[in-house]
């Protein structure tokens, strides 16, 4: 099973002033870069189409977090991954995720708004445990919104920002030891932030962290080449044995494999 783990507005330099064990042993176990690059805008639905449908908002034309159908429509990760007869979950705590897929492509959707609570991200990940593996997923998003809206609230890397950063750490752990140990996960965010926003063509707000961890993947690697939200879709179609739709303009990050 594949897991995509996004922590909304999660910035690298955070992981240096928090208490993450959990990321922290994905960095020692696995590979990842702290240089990885969001896309423009660096809003959470344009970032999240180009993580799916693998290019970037000029193609596929969502520039704010209300979706539009898109003027030339081309298959995201959950359709080619149907198709190949993969079974995908959805796991999230904001609404507007719903659209970054056809219907009936997925085999399980869980929407509980709770990114505002203490614990929803963690009640979440508890979910994501107890459900995975009794539907047999081959893919999975789990989308944890919570450190993104502290951002929000208290500015980034605030105090009241970096303390949801590792209850989102907490969140991610439950997942790292509560799914089965084949499990390769890829975790990182859909953009940064500065003061109370982002959005912004500038480092704080389009470098983010990448890493992924699991049997196969290079560990306690420093990835060279540069890795993007449009890397995503061809990487895990890789990691499935599924062909990657011709249109997607996104690179597979070819050096994390062992």
């Amino acid at each position: 099973m594949i897991v995509l783990v996004m922590i909304d507005g999660l910035r690298p330099d955070a992981l240096a002033k928090i208490n993450c064990p959990n990321l922290k042993s994905v960095q020692a176990r696995g590979s990842s870069t702290l240089n990885a690059r969001s896309v423009m805008p660096s809003i959470t639905l344009p970032c999240h189409m180009s993580m799916f449908h693998s290019v970037p908002p000029t193609r596929h034309g969502i520039t704010t977090n209300t979706h539009t159908p898109m003027a030339r429509p081309l298959p995201g990760l959950i359709e080619v991954l149907h198709a190949a007869g993969k079974k995908c979950a959805f796991i999230h705590n904001w609404e507007p995720l719903r659209n970054l897929n056809q219907p009936e492509k997925l085999a399980l959707s869980f929407f509980r708004d709770n990114g505002q609570s203490f614990d929803g991200d963690q009640k979440n990940t508890e979910e994501a445990v107890r459900f995975l593996p009794e539907i047999g997923a081959d893919f999975a998003f789990v989308y944890l919104g919570s450190v993104d809206i502290a951002g929000h609230v208290f500015g980034w890397m605030a105090d009241g920002y970096l303390e949801a950063a590792e209850r989102a750490d907490t969140a991610l752990g439950v997942l790292l030891n509560g799914l089965p140990g084949n499990t390769t996960f890829i975790i990182h965010a859909d953009h940064g932030g500065h003061d109370r926003n982002h959005g912004e063509d500038i480092p704080e707000d389009m470098t983010i962290p990448w890493m992924a961890v699991g049997p196969n993947i290079r560990q306690n690697y420093t990835i060279q080449a540069p890795v993007s939200l449009l890397s995503d879709a061809p990487t895990i179609a890789r990691m499935l044995g599924v062909t990657p739709d011709p249109q997607w303009e996104g690179e597979v990050v070819a050096e994390i494999f062992v």
